[in-house]
């Protein structure tokens, strides 16, 4: 298996899917160390510094991409597995917006409220304890998390030279911010575009489930994945597979419609899983699917539909890709970082 590593220079972020120029090209079965940038864009680095003054919406969620994956046409599916997830700084960062989050006013849900005080938060890394610390601003409160990393962007281009920000969740993946895209997850997206063009981005050290205030603990991210393709199959919404649980997300407004694309798109999963009608694939997954929210926040919410595999017959999704990247996973060994300050 090769093993690429990849750091990109500032200049070769990308800020959308779709649209960007790839950094290289790569086959499937590849497996790559890369480094990504906070969602902030290294703008915050004290609880002095506020996005009112340092963030420009046009240069946040840097996605480090797109990589162009030899082979992959439209209707063909890309498995992107999570090997490793390793905060790149001894430190992150969370922000309360102005009319950005869950619980203010915004451009979507307006009222003639005055926004929420722009306020910054400073989260520093200990790796001893494998925790990051949250020090309240307003109080002598403190409080240690544990370390839960997760990738708040995985995605593909999108279909008919579409471009799309890298704050928005879709159908091609995005900004789904769900804490499922963790160490261990198998992610399959629908190739739309020649070569797939693949980014990630948006590390959390940890986040809430809706990822509440609009910010989780945002950081840098040593990222190590292997990529490879399936000829045909392309799901029509992001589907993720852990050792536990099959997962489907969806991405739209309101919040139920999001609920209804993932319940769905787990609908057609057990449908070719299991060879089951419809209507018993629906009745089997009412009775048995978690449905944890991934965002209540982006251009679009972002829900994730979950059945647990300890209730069901064993079966191979996509030819057994999941176990397959398992095994190519265990045999990277031990790995390593220079972190970035």
């Amino acid at each position: 298996m090769e093993l690429i590593e990849f750091t990109p220079t500032r200049e070769q972020f990308s800020y959308t899917f779709g649209g960007a120029a790839p950094v290289m090209r790569i086959k499937p079965g590849t497996a790559l160390k890369l480094w990504t940038e906070d969602a902030f864009n290294y703008a915050l680095r004290s609880v002095e510094d506020l996005a009112s003054n340092k963030i420009s919406l046009a240069e946040v969620n840097p996605q480090t991409g797109p990589f162009y994956v030899e082979g992959a046409e439209p209707g063909d599916t890309l498995a992107i597995h999570i090997v490793d997830l390793t905060p790149a700084r001894s430190w992150g960062v969370s922000s309360a917006i102005p009319f950005f989050g869950g619980l203010t006013s915004t451009d979507r849900t307006a009222t003639l409220q005055e926004p929420l005080p722009d306020t910054t938060w400073i989260y520093e890394v200990d790796t001893a304890s494998n925790t990051v610390g949250f020090v309240a601003r307003h109080s002598d409160f403190t409080v240690q998390l544990p370390i839960e990393t997760m990738l708040g962007t995985v995605g593909v281009a999108p279909p008919s030279r579409e471009v799309r920000t890298s704050l928005v969740p879709e159908r091609f993946g995005g900004n789904m911010d769900t804490p499922e895209m963790r160490a261990g997850a198998t992610c399959y997206l629908g190739v739309n575009v020649e070569g797939a063009l693949w980014s990630l981005g948006d590390g959390h050290y940890r986040q809430g489930e809706g990822e509440a205030c609009g910010t989780a603990v945002e950081g840098a991210m040593n990222v190590t994945v292997i990529i490879d393709l399936i000829k045909g199959g392309g799901p029509a919404w992001p589907r993720i597979e852990n050792d536990d649980f099959f997962m489907a997300v969806g991405s739209s407004r309101p919040m139920e419609d999001s609920w209804r694309i993932g319940q769905v798109e787990l609908v057609r999963w057990f449908e070719q899983l299991y060879n089951l009608h419809t209507m018993d694939a629906y009745q089997l997954l009412s009775q048995m699917t978690h449905a944890p929210i991934a965002n209540v926040v982006d251009a679009n919410y972002s829900v994730v539909l979950k059945a647990a595999k300890k209730h069901l017959p064993t079966v191979s999704a996509f030819d057994g890709m999941h176990a397959l990247m398992r095994e190519r996973a265990t045999s990277l060994g031990s790995i390593s970082y220079n972190p970035h300050v």
